[in-house]
């Protein structure tokens, strides 16, 4: 069963809508447009930010190369280098009771790697969403990126974030032409 749709900028409880909700698995999908026939690698990413907006440490940056937290509330479920098949090209587990009480959001962003050097963008992306799926895997939410978003190489595309005793799950689609770098400076995360 299909989950609610949002739009940009709509947000849904996930505690309300799906009350035994423990384990939210973030599902990311993607193709590529054709193209000059340079390969697409998409890569999902989590950061975890604090009250302040900002990561705690680089352990709250999760990737393929740095798969999990060391709590293991946040769990990467493996690098998709092409986009091919159906179905999410990305996971990214988040064990909600494990989620230090500190964090206040987790953002999920996905970006090009070697955009610039490949000069490939968003707007060669097609049929991109980020969905929430139960530990049952029942869709409990979706959101369909649709903007054109032609200059843009990372986009955050979804947060997951406390409000009270709930969690909840926004549908944010911003991008950035500055991609990760663009994104990790944006939330604290030093890169290498």
């Amino acid at each position: 069963m299909a989950g609610l749709t949002l739009a940009k900028g709509n947000n849904l409880s996930l505690t309300k809508t799906s009350p035994g909700l423990t384990v939210a698995t973030v599902g990311l999908g993607w193709d590529p447009r054709t193209t000059s026939g340079e390969a697409f690698d998409l890569d999902a990413s989590a950061l975890l930010l604090g009250a302040d907006g900002k990561v705690r440490s680089s352990a709250d940056f999760i990737f393929y190369n740095q798969p999990a937290t060391p709590d293991e509330s946040v769990k990467h479920l493996g690098d998709n280098r092409t986009g091919d098949g159906d179905g999410d090209d990305e996971q990214i587990n988040i064990d909600l009771q494990k989620v230090a009480s500190d964090v206040q959001r987790i953002v999920i962003a996905v970006s090009i790697d070697k955009a610039d050097e490949r000069r490939q963008n968003f707007g060669q992306v097609r049929a991109a969403y980020c969905r929430v799926v139960d530990q049952d895997g029942q869709e409990i939410v979706r959101f369909d990126l649709s903007e054109d978003a032609a200059p843009e190489t990372a986009m955050v595309f979804a947060e997951v974030y406390r409000n009270g005793a709930e969690w909840k799950f926004k549908a944010v689609g911003q991008g950035y032409i500055t991609g990760l770098a663009g994104i990790a400076g944006d939330f604290g995360v030093q890169l290498g």
